[in-house]
């Protein structure tokens, strides 16, 4: 089995590799002047079991395309099999038309990097679970769901037990069934923000479903990128009574004025993993905390080197 990063998350990469007591492959990426990209692997991959760790998170189109041409030049490098290890998978918002002349980009980059020539791609609590369909390889989408209720206990438990007036809060409908999963395991109750904007230029009104006057409430999304509505449902939550707000979200893209519009805002701390390689501004905020996802990634590379279930790990 080979490792082997791209440039979008070294430092996770780097993780992974820890985690299984392995080194990365030594590999060689570099731009021409008119920022093509060239990559080199430095070692033999012949007959080898090869996982490219790149998430394409931003540039997301720098990453997107290094990662094409990594594969690309794992297959011409004869390894046996090739999986994409992409945790934060880009463009996986533009999963449908949203307009009657829109692309369904997420199924593009799904047809770029099968006939590139992965074998198989591993992912992490995709944006939308159809995307899984749009491969003709073998998808496994891991959830990041047991890492957060790990450190929900951890932070929360007294004795092993999670207190009363704990509240799991979906931010938008869409997210109704991660939330129901999330206060299932955790035993206890559930609140939906339904979002609505009556007319162009007005202001959303969010109407908030379920109990969370005097309650610790749990935010919990996949992907915050611009986070002005994830500050505006916890606004919302508190000015309903909520007694603390918190955030926990799989992909922290923290785009623009996120980390202002975080740092400014009710929410006591908003916890992402490292899916995706913070930048300086995030890593100095006060509000922002991050939980290592490379033991998950490790185990279920492990697993599908050895053929082993991978969705055993969430039963």
């Amino acid at each position: 089995m080979k490792l082997i990063a791209g440039n979008s998350n070294r430092p996770l990469a780097e993780a992974i590799a820890q985690t299984l007591g392995m080194n990365l492959a030594r590999a060689a990426t570099r731009h021409f002047s008119d920022m093509e990209i060239f990559f080199e692997v430095l070692e033999n991959v012949r007959g080898e079991d090869v996982f490219v760790i790149q998430p394409t998170s931003f540039p997301a189109n720098d990453t997107l395309m290094e990662l094409l041409v990594m594969i690309d030049a794992l297959r011409r490098a004869s390894a046996r099999r090739i999986t994409a290890v992409v945790p934060y998978f880009g463009y996986a918002r533009q999963d449908r038309k949203t307009t009657s002349r829109s692309p369904i980009t997420a199924k593009l980059v799904a047809n770029l990097i099968t006939k590139a020539g992965a074998d198989r791609l591993l992912t992490m609590d995709l944006h939308a679970g159809q995307i899984q369909g749009f491969f003709d390889i073998p998808v496994d989408n891991l959830f990041v769901g047991p890492v957060f209720i790990r450190h929900v206990k951890d932070t929360l438990a007294v004795q092993g037990k999670i207190p009363d007036g704990l509240t799991i809060v979906s931010p938008d409908v869409g997210g109704v069934v991660r939330a129901r999963a999330m206060a299932k395991k955790l035993d206890c109750s559930l609140a939906i923000i339904d979002k609505r904007r009556e007319r162009a230029g007005e202001s959303e009104v969010m109407n908030i479903i379920g109990e969370v006057t005097n309650r610790d409430c749990i935010m919990l999304d996949d992907i915050v990128d611009s986070a002005g509505t994830l500050c505006n449902a916890a606004g919302a939550l508190k000015n309903a009574g909520a007694k603390t707000v918190t955030a926990y979200c799989s992909h922290g893209v923290l785009s623009g004025m996120a980390v202002k519009r975080v740092e400014s805002s009710p929410l006591e701390k908003l916890i992402v993993t490292d899916s995706i390689e913070p930048t300086p501004d995030v890593l100095s905020a006060n509000k922002i905390q991050h939980l290592s996802v490379a033991p998950l990634l490790a185990e279920a590379i492990i697993r599908i080197n050895q053929e082993r279930s991978v969705s055993s790990l969430f039963s």
